[in-house]
């Protein structure tokens, strides 16, 4: 899909200090938890859309520190067009780039990863691309508490099953996997949708899984 620009997003982010926009989140670099004025877990989402899935994680979880990245300040400002009304004092946004993350957190700062509907990024010469690729996936057990996790979530079938081959090659044991996750409605009661979710899980199966790094 087509990114479509908005002009004078990074502005726009900014304006009125609103409470919700890190505007340099590299200088929170092992400060995060003064950012939020707490030592509540840090659990962060990479690509985080418009916003949906983190703000009512945020809402029903207020003992939790939530941030929701994108690489493009025009898609994050859709976010936060969404938030800006809602009282989420647990919940920041913050224009970051994956591939470099400890440009942004210390190592072992971060309790969780959510990567819901990434990019499947179908062509094989584009697999370094994807999000649970190893450049990746090193990244994350660097920022990741011994015991974090990652959550990934995913309509793709030939992403999951990517997926699934390069957590285990390196280094991640895998638990509550679901091959359609909208019918494990016993096992999954809680499940928390994004706006992408909602729009294409009448037209095929959602994949998810969760990892932790082998010890």
């Amino acid at each position: 899909m087509r990114l479509r620009k908005v002009k004078n997003a990074r502005e726009r982010l900014q304006v009125n200090n609103n409470p919700y926009f890190i505007n340099e989140p590299e200088l929170n670099k092992g400060k995060w938890s003064e950012v939020f004025g707490n030592e509540n877990p840090i659990h962060i989402e990479i690509g985080c859309g418009k916003g949906q899935f983190m703000s009512t994680l945020a809402k029903l979880h207020p003992d939790i520190n939530y941030i929701a990245i994108e690489k493009f300040d025009s898609v994050l400002l859709r976010c936060l067009e969404k938030i800006i009304d809602q009282d989420i004092p647990n919940l920041k946004i913050a224009v970051m780039d994956a591939q470099v993350l400890l440009t942004y957190f210390s190592e072992k700062e971060v309790d969780r990863i959510y990567l819901n509907f990434s990019d499947p990024w179908p062509k094989k010469h584009h697999a370094k691309r994807r999000l649970t690729s190893p450049l990746f996936l090193e990244q994350y057990k660097k920022v990741l508490k011994e015991d974090g996790e990652i959550h990934f979530k995913t309509d793709n079938r030939g992403l999951f099953e990517y997926s699934l081959e390069s957590f285990c090659n390196n280094g991640f044991s895998l638990s509550n996997i679901s091959l359609d996750l909208h019918k494990d409605t016993e096992k999954y009661p809680d499940n928390i949708t994004t706006e992408f979710e909602d729009k294409w899980s009448q037209f095929g199966p959602i994949y998810r899984l969760e990892a932790k790094e082998k010890k």
